[in-house]
């Protein structure tokens, strides 16, 4: 393990501890990776979205310091929140955005790592997509954890593997299954 990387480590166990000195303490050591995380989801949204990567980052630091007496069990751990973090506040953002608009087009997001769930269309109904996702969710945890970090946070598959705590192979074949089974979800959404 790095010297920053164990330093992030300390901290994450500080701040878990409630120790906010702490918690501003880690924000610098881990800004490029949030960074390279909101960039990813970003890059995603349709053009002309009004969030910004700093701005995304800033909302997820916000709603980690409401984290209380939180238990960070490793620095991926702390990743993978905020991957399910951005996820959410981009979700919301869309929600208000759809609702300002009063029924109109949802945000959508262009496909590129879930090609094939859905039939090689250049994009995807943000909204959808988070509702397929939340009923994933309740069918196999583990599945909605690994489209969350493959799609949205733009990890590998070594990457997933390491926050999940679970094996290459396994990541292989729950990102399988789990594009499998939004292609079913979200062709039977748009034909309905």
């Amino acid at each position: 393990m790095s010297e920053t990387a164990a330093k992030i480590t300390e901290l994450l166990r500080a701040w878990g501890q409630g120790s906010v000195e702490d918690a501003d303490r880690l924000f610098p050591l881990v800004y490029d990776e949030l960074r390279r995380q909101a960039h990813s989801f970003l890059r995603r949204e349709r053009p002309g979205h009004t969030l910004q990567t700093t701005a995304l980052i800033n909302e997820t630091y916000i709603k980690l310091n409401e984290q209380r007496n939180f238990s960070w069990e490793s620095r991926a751990h702390f990743f993978a929140i905020c991957a399910t973090l951005m996820r959410r506040i981009l979700v919301d953002y869309a929600k208000t955005k759809h609702r300002a608009k009063r029924g109109g087009n949802a945000n959508q997001l262009p496909v590129e790592g879930l090609a094939l769930a859905v039939e090689q269309r250049s994009d995807v109904d943000l909204l959808a997509l988070d509702d397929a996702l939340n009923r994933l969710a309740q069918i196999d945890p583990q599945q909605e954890k690994v489209v969350e970090l493959r799609y949205f946070s733009g990890f590998s598959i070594e990457e997933t593997a390491e926050v999940l705590g679970v094996s290459v192979s396994t990541v292989k074949r729950d990102w399988r299954a789990a594009k499998a089974w939004l292609h079913h979800e979200l062709s039977g959404r748009k034909e309905e």
